[in-house]
C-alpha cells in the first residue's frame, strides 16, 4: 500500500532565505509593521506568493495580540441593510483595502436593544482588533462601548451629536452630501425648472439626510416647506413620497430625490400618474449606484460619490487607529454630478 506524501509547507525561514533579508524583517511585512523599506515590502511578498507560504495564524495572535478581523457593525435591520446596494458597494470597498493587509470584516447589526449586550460581548472578547460603525443614530450606545472597550473604532458617515457625545473623538467618512446635493438642484435652476421638490432622507438617521436637505435649501432658501417629504431610503420610500408631493403639487416641474434607491421609486410614481421624465419633471438622485441609475427608465441623472472608495479608505483609517498612530483625521469625499437623460 502507497504511503501519502506529505510535502513540507514553506516556512517563516525560507522566506527569509530566498528573500535574502532576516527572519525578522519578513515577519514585519507579513504582520504590516513597520519601518520596512517598500521595495523590501514588495520583494517579501512576491515570495510569499512564489512559495505558497501561509503563516502561522495561531502563532501570529500570540506574538502580535492581533486577530486580523474587523468588526462592521450596523445600526440597521439585516434585512434592510442587504437590500440597499450603498450598502454593498461600501462593504465591498471595505473587505478589499482588508484583505490588501491580510485582514477580514465580520458583519454584526444592532436592531433590537437586547442586540447591544450581545455584541458588546464580541466585541469585548478579543475577537476583532477593531470596528467599522454604521448608520449610528443619535444616543447611539455603540461609540460608548467601544470606548469602554478600548477598541479602535471608526465611523461610516458622520453621526449626529448629541450635545457631549464622546464620539466627536472618533473619525469618520463620509460623503460631501451638502456639496453634492447643491450640484443636484444647481442643474436643476439652470434647466429652467421653477416648482423644484425634495425627497428628502428620515430626520433620525445619519447626517447625510440633514446635509443633503441643507444642500436644497442653500439653492432655494424660500422653498415651502410643502415641497418636501421625507422617506426612508427605500424604493416604496420614494414611490410614496413622491405621490404625496404630487398631491400637494401637482404642478411640480423637478424633484431633487436624496438616494437613487428612492429616485427609482419616484420614477415609478411619476409614470403611474402619466408624467414624463424628464418633458413634464426633471428627477435628480444621490449616490451614483450605476445598477440602479443605469436601470431606469430613463436613466438616471444622479450625484456621484466613491462609494467603494469611502469603504476603502474607512479601513485605511482603522488599521492606522489600530497601528498606535496619533487620531486619523476624518475625511469628505468630493461629489460630482452625472448627467444622463432624467435631468
Amino acid at each position: 500500500m502507497t504511503q501519502p506524501t506529505h510535502v513540507r509547507r514553506p516556512t517563516l525561514e525560507d522566506v527569509a532565505r530566498q528573500s535574502g533579508v532576516s527572519r525578522s524583517t519578513v515577519s514585519r511585512v507579513i504582520n504590516g509593521q513597520t519601518p520596512v523599506r517598500a521595495e523590501v515590502v514588495d520583494r517579501v511578498r512576491r515570495v510569499v506568493t512564489e512559495l505558497g507560504y501561509i503563516p502561522n495564524q495561531a502563532a501570529r495572535q500570540l506574538v502580535t495580540h492581533r486577530t486580523g478581523t474587523i468588526a462592521v457593525v450596523a445600526a440597521q435591520p439585516e434585512n434592510r441593510l442587504f437590500l440597499d446596494p450603498f450598502f454593498d458597494l461600501l462593504l465591498r470597498g471595505v473587505r478589499r483595502e482588508l484583505a490588501q493587509h491580510g485582514a477580514q470584516a465580520v458583519l454584526l447589526f444592532v436592531d433590537e436593544p437586547d442586540d447591544y449586550p450581545r455584541v458588546a460581548d464580541y466585541l469585548g472578547g478579543g475577537h476583532v482588533d477593531g470596528a467599522i460603525l454604521f448608520s449610528l443614530r443619535p444616543g447611539d450606545r455603540l461609540h460608548e462601548m467601544t470606548a469602554r472597550l478600548g477598541l479602535p473604532a471608526v465611523f461610516g458617515g458622520r453621526p449626529l451629536l448629541h450635545e457631549g457625545d464622546t464620539v466627536r473623538s472618533h473619525a469618520y467618512v463620509d460623503g460631501d452630501n451638502r456639496g453634492g446635493a447643491r450640484l443636484a438642484v444647481r442643474h436643476l435652476t439652470a434647466l429652467g425648472r421653477e416648482r423644484i421638490a425634495t425627497v428628502a432622507g428620515p430626520h433620525d438617521q445619519e447626517t447625510s439626510a440633514a446635509d443633503r436637505l441643507a444642500g436644497y435649501h442653500d439653492v432655494l432658501p424660500h422653498a415651502p416647506a410643502t415641497l418636501v417629504e421625507r422617506a426612508d431610503y427605500t424604493r416604496q420610500g420614494g414611490a410614496d413620497a413622491m405621490a404625496a408631493l404630487l398631491d400637494r403639487h401637482p404642478d411640480l416641474d423637478a424633484v431633487f430625490v436624496a438616494s437613487d434607491l428612492m429616485a427609482a421609486g419616484a420614477l415609478t410614481t411619476l409614470r403611474e400618474r402619466g408624467r414624463r421624465v424628464p418633458a413634464d419633471v426633471a428627477v435628480v438622485g444621490f449616490d451614483d449606484l450605476t445598477a440602479i441609475a443605469e436601470a431606469t427608465d430613463p436613466p438616471l441623472t444622479t450625484v456621484h460619490q466613491d462609494v467603494p472608495g469611502m469603504g476603502a479608505l474607512l479601513a485605511r483609517l482603522l488599521i492606522r487607529s489600530e497601528a498606535g498612530s496619533p487620531r486619523p483625521r476624518s475625511a469628505i469625499v468630493p461629489t460630482r454630478l452625472v448627467r444622463r437623460a432624467s435631468a
